[in-house]
């Protein structure tokens, strides 16, 4: 690829796990997912620190991401260093070494009824 695309750094100021879901684990488990895509020719070395409302921000989570390729990274997946609490609102800045497009996208699954929601996440640089 001739030039990189996206940006280094990228908020998502909105996310929100839900508590529990109404169908089968994994594919309808209510979820927020981080979509990065690396479209360049280097890997990249990605980092997610969240924030929230009442205590200071865990993180920073770490995912490499590798070079001509996605990643779809479920925030309710990320352990080290420690879980995100369901049923608590957060925000998350998402900080890359190299230019990378990041996308947003959560499945509510409380209902019968899923609703899906994706929208492209804030470039910060």
């Amino acid at each position: 690829m001739d030039q990189a695309i996206g940006r280094k750094r990228w908020a998502i100021a909105e996310g929100y796990i839900p508590g529990w879901s109404h169908g089968p684990a994994p594919e309808l488990e209510s979820h927020e997912t981080c979509c990065i895509l690396n479209a360049g020719d280097a890997p990249a070395q990605v980092r997610i620190t969240v924030y929230f409302e009442d205590r200071e921000p865990a993180g920073p989570y770490r995912v490499e991401v590798p070079p001509r390729r996605t990643l779809h990274l479920r925030f309710n997946e990320l352990r080290d260093p420690e879980p995100i609490p369901k049923e608590t609102p957060y925000a998350s800045v998402i900080e890359s070494d190299v230019p990378i497009v990041v996308q947003h996208t959560r499945l509510d699954s409380r209902q019968a009824e899923n609703a899906l929601m994706s929208t492209i996440a804030y470039p910060c640089e």
